[in-house]
Formats: C-alpha cells, sequence, structure tokens
C-alpha cells in the first residue's frame, strides 16, 4: 500500500511548466487535449436519443452508468500501481520506475484505457452522437499520446521494449488500441 510520502511523490515533479505549455516541451499539448475532451463529456447529449423517436431504455442508461464506474475502478487501481511514477504527461518523471504488476501487467496504458471506458459509459449512458465523436477524438488523442510516452519510456528505460512485447497497448486484440509487435515463436 502506498504512504503518504509515495503519494506526495506521485503528484509532485511532474515538470509542469509555463514554457511546456507555449512548446510542448514534455508533451503539454497532448494532456490539453486529453482534459479538453475530458470536460466536453459534461455537455448535455446532443442529438437525444428522442430527436430520432428513440425511448433511450432505463437499462440501457443504468448499464451506461455502471460502465462509467467500472471505468472509474480502472482509474484508481491505475493510479494506486503507478504510485511515485505518476504523471499526467506522455513523458515520464526523471527516475521513474517501470511498473509491470497489477493492472500494468495486462495493459501498458491502463490510466487511458480507464479514461476510454468511463467515455464510453457516458456515450451509452446518453446515447449521444457528441459523446461518441468525443469517445473517437479521445481514443486517437490517448493513442497519439501514448505512443510519445512509450518513445520516452524506451529512452529512459530501456527494459520498456520487453515489457511491450508481451502486454498489450490500451485494449488487447483491439484494432488502433494495442499496436504489439509480437515476435513469431
Amino acid at each position: 500500500m502506498p504512504t503518504v510520502s509515495d503519494w506526495k511523490q506521485a503528484f509532485t515533479g511532474w515538470g509542469l511548466s509555463w514554457e511546456g505549455w507555449l512548446n510542448n516541451r514534455r508533451g503539454e499539448w497532448w494532456l490539453l487535449a486529453q482534459l479538453t475532451l475530458i470536460s466536453c463529456h459534461l455537455a448535455p447529449a446532443w442529438p437525444k436519443p428522442q430527436a430520432f423517436g428513440i425511448d433511450w431504455p432505463h437499462a440501457v442508461q443504468l448499464m451506461g452508468l455502471m460502465t462509467l464506474g467500472l471505468g472509474l475502478v480502472l482509474a484508481l487501481q491505475g493510479f494506486l500501481a503507478l504510485g511515485p511514477s505518476l504523471s499526467p504527461l506522455p513523458d515520464p518523471k526523471q527516475g521513474a520506475a517501470l511498473v509491470t504488476t497489477g493492472v500494468y501487467a495486462h495493459c501498458r496504458h491502463p490510466l487511458y484505457r480507464a479514461v476510454l471506458v468511463c467515455s464510453l459509459g457516458v456515450v451509452i449512458a446518453l446515447g449521444s452522437l457528441l459523446h461518441l465523436l468525443l469517445l473517437l477524438g479521445l481514443a486517437g488523442v490517448l493513442v497519439g499520446k501514448a505512443r510519445r510516452e512509450e518513445r520516452a519510456l524506451l529512452r529512459q528505460l530501456p527494459a520498456y521494449g520487453d515489457y511491450m512485447v508481451r502486454t498489450a497497448a490500451i485494449v488487447a486484440h483491439c484494432p488502433g488500441l494495442d499496436w504489439r509487435q509480437l515476435k513469431a515463436s
């Protein structure tokens, strides 16, 4: 279980600066795009299913809320497993450890997966075309951010290459969200 010191380390040393926001030094623009798309999920459904004569079933809305809840649980697991190596930027913190246990044993970017699951939950709950487009945009941004992050991790942590081969990127076996280069047996 992480200590208070671990949590203090997790939320410090990110390297955020005004200069970085202006020149994208550590991938700040990826973070900005991610946060913008996440914030847009607060918008009301558009168009509402009723505009197409569809009465969105309460069971589907409940399923969407449960999916959103699952995404939040996945995010908590990712935060706890990453501990002091946590950073919102794609460039890893100096001295960050390679975490390959817990949710990181099955997915290299479980926090990105969690964000996508939360977004999917909103899409299902609202039945909104706008939110479906936000989910697709968010997937594109997170893939770009993950690829930049992986280039930096390979430079900083050479063992990351082996981890990339054996572990799914964001969603296992999902085209576009899993770009493992599996070695021939």
